[in-house]
C-alpha cells in the first residue's frame, strides 16, 4: 500500500481507518469530522493533517477503501455464464450498498480525487469494474464491437446505480400494497438488455 503524505507511519494510518470504518457503520460521513476522528485515534488534529494534508484527502483513503469491498464482492462471480454472472454483479452491487449504505453513498456524495497517485489509483480500481462489465457483455454478444462495449457497460451500470439508489432511499413506490424489490427489478432490466443484445448487434 502507497503511504499517505510524507511517509507516515502505517500503524497510525490503519488507526485512522479503522475508526473511520466503525463511523461509517453507524453514520453519514457529512456527520464526521477531524476533531472527532483526531480524538477517536488519541492524536491532535494537526497530527492528521500532517499525515494526509488535508481532511478531504483523508477521505480519499477512505474511498479507496470502499472501492477495494466493492471489488472483492464482484471478484468471485467469474466462473458462470455472461448472462448469470451478469445478474450476479448487479445483485452482488446491490447487497454491497445494502451492507455498506454509507461507505457506498461517500463514494457518490464525495468527490474523488481529482490528481496524483490517489486519482490514479481511485480510476484503476472503478475502470476494473467496468471492464468486468465491459467483458461479460462481449462474451455474451461478441459481434459487439469494443467502443459499443464499453457505452454499453456504462449505460447499463448506470441504471443498475439508479435502481440501487431508489431502493435504499426507498422510492420505487409500490404494486398491490407490497413495495417493489430491487433483486426483481434487476432481474427485469438485465433481460431486457441481454435480449436487446441478442437480437439486434451493431458493430462499432
Amino acid at each position: 500500500m502507497a503511504r499517505p503524505r510524507q511517509h507516515a507511519p502505517e500503524v497510525l494510518h490503519g488507526q485512522v481507518m479503522a475508526a473511520c470504518d466503525a463511523w461509517l457503520r453507524e453514520n453519514p460521513v457529512h456527520t464526521l469530522s477531524l476533531r472527532s476522528l483526531a480524538r477517536e485515534v488519541g492524536c491532535a488534529p494537526s497530527t492528521l493533517l500532517k499525515l494526509y494534508g488535508s481532511f478531504g484527502n483523508l477521505l480519499q483513503y477512505v474511498n479507496v477503501e470502499t472501492l477495494g469491498r466493492l471489488r472483492a464482492a464482484v471478484e468471485g462471480l467469474e466462473g458462470a455464464e455472461p448472462e448469470p454472472r451478469l445478474k450476479a454483479l448487479a445483485t452482488a452491487y446491490w447487497m454491497f450498498a445494502q451492507h455498506e449504505p454509507y461507505r457506498w453513498q461517500m463514494l457518490f456524495d464525495y468527490p474523488l480525487a481529482q490528481e496524483g497517485e490517489l486519482d490514479q489509483r481511485q480510476n484503476d480500481m472503478i475502470e476494473g469494474l467496468f471492464v468486468r462489465v465491459e467483458a461479460s457483455l462481449t462474451e455474451y454478444q461478441p459481434l459487439m464491437g469494443e467502443v459499443e462495449a464499453r457505452r454499453m457497460a456504462r449505460t447499463l451500470w448506470g441504471s443498475v446505480h439508479g435502481l440501487v439508489q431508489l431502493g435504499l432511499n426507498e422510492r420505487l413506490g409500490v404494486w398491490q400494497g407490497q413495495s417493489l424489490e430491487v433483486t426483481e427489478l434487476l432481474d427485469q432490466l438485465l433481460n431486457t438488455t441481454l435480449m436487446g443484445l441478442k437480437y439486434g448487434p451493431r458493430e462499432s
